[in-house]
């Protein structure tokens, strides 16, 4: 490609707008092929992609008819789900144990809330809630 790219820009009648391509080529070619010399980068981008495929695809239906407080609601449930990932939890089995103390709590947050913080957890509750378990069957409620 490299051989390609070298030939046709030393064609003196190519035309300005693929000289100007060839050239972007030529200016990026060590990012295009850093993969290359380096196997531990990937060769595409898609799983930062995909990570920010459902902020970006709601982001105007977050903030509701006009409420802030519905933005301000996602915005703090998309760091808590970061958050969650970030510690290998699946955030479905520890939202379930949560909700279901708050339940247990009279539909209060329970007084011992910070015991279910990621970083507070027992070992058996993060082997109960880790993401590397078999995930939780679809919810048909």
């Amino acid at each position: 490609m490299r051989t390609q790219r070298d030939d046709e820009l030393a064609d003196p009648q190519l035309p300005p707008a693929e000289r100007k391509v060839l050239q972007s080529l030529t200016n990026h070619w060590a990012g295009l092929t850093v993969f290359l010399d380096q196997p531990d980068v990937p060769l595409d981008h898609n799983t930062a992609e995909r990570a920010q495929r459902g902020p970006v695809v709601g982001r105007k239906n977050y903030y509701g008819s006009g409420a802030e407080w519905s933005g301000r609601l996602a915005a703090m449930l998309f760091r808590l789900f970061q958050t969650l990932s970030l510690a290998n939890l699946n955030p479905h089995a520890w939202l379930t144990a949560y909700l279901t103390a708050c339940a247990e709590a009279g539909g209060e947050v329970p007084a011992d809330a910070e015991r279910d913080l990621p970083w507070n957890l027992s070992d058996e509750q993060k082997r109960a809630w880790s993401q590397d378990r078999e995930p939780h069957p679809t919810d048909t409620s």
